[in-house]
């Protein structure tokens, strides 16, 4: 299920990752899932990691806590959808064999969100602790872009098992890379790995491929940087398709090259969980 030798390196316990946080009853392991900048596909990553992490059999929640573009509700064609409430906590949507929120429920398609600090924590809060989850073997969490106070809150509200850290090929993306580690590294997260989105351009046509942002940076980030490597997503028409359509490449088309390469970085991220959890 998971890959050995140098690409396994770079995972260790997190330093007293509960302390002053509190847990979210019957959620056995929170992954973020993080980029250092906006751009990279982070959402539809973490989407459809959520989904391959389900189709393995797992109990998985997806919190879209992205607030500068929630996407989850476009990605699971659940625009529209409204929050319910019952017994005082939140009803989380179900699509794709997850449990779904997403603060994109509380606006409209074309609504920015304007909310001031307090405001904002206090919605996130109620997202995390608030919600009829149940028992979930993961908690996949989109977080925003970026390596600011948003980030390092929703961070610390809560243990986190591990971050999966989503990037492109490009120079100035792999910077921002470094930042979100760093970032993870203060607050005593673990990084399970890093996955380079858009790493190669597919052809529908003639199946060729161009590396069109360049190739093979955040593999070589990882090594210098003593990080697992989880992967390489193409660019690919599918995969923008069926983003579009609300629907997830994972489950309805497994084999594209895409799919693969994300069902593998769930696998391999799901390895490193249980290392994590064997170490103590």
């Amino acid at each position: 299920m998971v890959s050995s030798g140098n690409n396994s390196c770079g995972i260790g316990p997190a330093k007293n990752p509960a302390e002053g946080k509190r847990p979210i009853p019957g959620v056995r392991n929170v992954v973020a899932v993080a980029s250092g900048k906006g751009g990279v596909g982070k959402s539809t990553i973490s989407a459809n990691l959520a989904v391959a992490l389900a189709r393995t059999g797992a109990r998985v929640g997806l919190l879209d806590a992205d607030i500068y573009g929630p996407s989850v509700p476009t990605l699971f064609h659940l625009k529209g959808h409204r929050l319910a409430g019952e017994e005082d906590k939140i009803v989380p949507a179900e699509a794709n064999g997850l449990k779904i929120v997403s603060i994109g429920f509380l606006l409209e398609d074309d609504t920015p969100v304007i909310w001031r600090g307090p405001m904002l924590m206090k919605a996130l809060e109620q997202f995390l602790h608030g919600t009829k989850w149940g028992e979930l073997d993961y908690l996949v969490i989109d977080l925003p872009p970026g390596t600011g106070d948003v980030q390092i809150s929703l961070v610390q509200m809560t243990p986190v098992a591990g971050a999966v850290v989503i990037t492109t090929p490009q120079d100035l993306a792999l910077i921002d890379v470094k930042k979100a580690v760093r970032m993870f590294e203060k607050v005593g997260v673990p990084i399970l790995g890093v996955v380079e989105n858009m790493s190669y351009f597919l052809c529908p046509h003639c199946a060729g491929r161009s590396e069109i942002f360049g190739h093979g940076g955040a593999r070589k980030a990882c090594a210098e940087m003593g990080l697992r490597f989880l992967g390489e997503v193409p660019l690919e028409m599918a995969l923008r398709e069926a983003s579009d359509a609300g629907a997830l490449l994972v489950s309805t088309a497994p084999d594209a090259p895409a799919a693969q390469a994300i069902a593998k970085a769930a696998a391999d991220a799901a390895a490193a969980l249980a290392l994590l959890d064997s170490l103590g």
